[in-house]
């Protein structure tokens, strides 16, 4: 509900601006009103930074250890509003997908090697919705009113928000994918790991990012952009603490599932884990994170005619 009302208020805010704007000439023949709307698509690269794979080396942080190789397509859908340049609020959703495996190390001698011999996996479809503020310090900190030459068609900008999204981690066993989530691959759940909970599908985030926007024409503008989604999970990929005593399955579970649990909640080359569970499995001191990078396309809503 909190930031329910914030967005309204901004909402609000930028109304209220509104009211008491002027209006003034865009070019000799379209003016502008005080607020833009503006629709569009976006397509791009979608890529994640989870304890699976990264680069050699020990892991490290954000894009030291991102590997370009688990690249994927993104695309999406928006609407924007915007007080003279200056301000904008919008409304996004966003598709993708995201992958990594340990495999990409192969052939790595150093540290990084433990990692290879992990041999986990993932793979998983994000769905995305976004409530995203937009800051233009191009048009905030400079006055264009009585210059000698126009508003330059270019803005470079920040933009911050809060989105939901949902995930659904897998991995495949065999010819098939197996969801991960269902499994408690790290005894999320079981009452002797109080402190691992099941995790959610759907979650929130916090999209942080800049881009910049320039005017094709009156009526349409491109944007290149980079955001970074900050989460409140480490299981975006189904990893993040330690391996447990598989033979705590048969309490939990009968069937597929048992027999998919204890196959895939270790899955190393070489094991050399305690088998009594209690080996590192991932890093809990980091949650995941995505990141995209777009270009979209916009198209112009409120400039009329002189």
């Amino acid at each position: 509900m909190k930031h329910l009302s914030f967005a309204l208020c901004l909402s609000f805010l930028i109304t209220g601006i509104n009211a008491n704007a002027q209006y003034y000439f865009y070019n000799d023949n379209y003016y502008d009103n005080p607020v833009l709307f503006e629709a569009g698509l976006s397509i791009g690269a979608m890529n994640s930074l989870t304890d699976i794979g990264g680069k050699k080396g020990i892991g490290k942080r954000f894009i030291k250890d991102l590997n370009i190789g688990n690249t994927q397509v993104a695309g999406g859908v928006f609407v924007n509003a915007i007080y003279n340049y200056k301000v904008g609020l919008r409304l996004e959703a966003t598709f993708g997908k995201l992958n990594a495996h340990d495999s990409i190390l192969k052939g790595i001698t150093d540290i990084a090697k433990t990692r290879f011999n992990r041999n986990l996996g993932f793979r998983t479809n994000i769905t995305e919705v976004s409530l995203i503020a937009e800051i233009h310090p191009l048009f905030i900190f400079v006055s264009w009113e009585g210059k000698d030459r126009e508003p330059p068609r270019y803005s470079p900008y920040l933009l911050g928000g809060i989105g939901y999204f949902s995930f659904n981690p897998q991995t495949k066993l065999g010819r098939n994918w197996v969801d991960l989530q269902p499994l408690s691959t790290e005894g999320q759940g079981f009452e002797e790991y109080p402190d691992r909970p099941v995790y959610k599908l759907q979650q929130i985030n916090f999209p942080l990012g800049a881009g910049v926007k320039y005017e094709l024409s009156t009526f349409l503008n491109v944007r290149g952009e980079f955001v970074y989604r900050k989460l409140t999970t480490d299981y975006l990929d189904d990893v993040s603490s330690t391996y447990i005593n598989p033979n705590l399955y048969e309490k939990y579970f009968t069937g597929a599932t048992l027999n998919n649990a204890l196959l895939l909640n270790d899955r190393q080359i070489q094991s050399a884990t305690n088998p009594n569970g209690g080996s590192k499995r991932g890093s809990p001191t980091q949650n995941d994170g995505y990141f995209s990078f777009n270009l979209k396309l916009g198209f112009i809503i409120g400039r009329e005619r002189r």
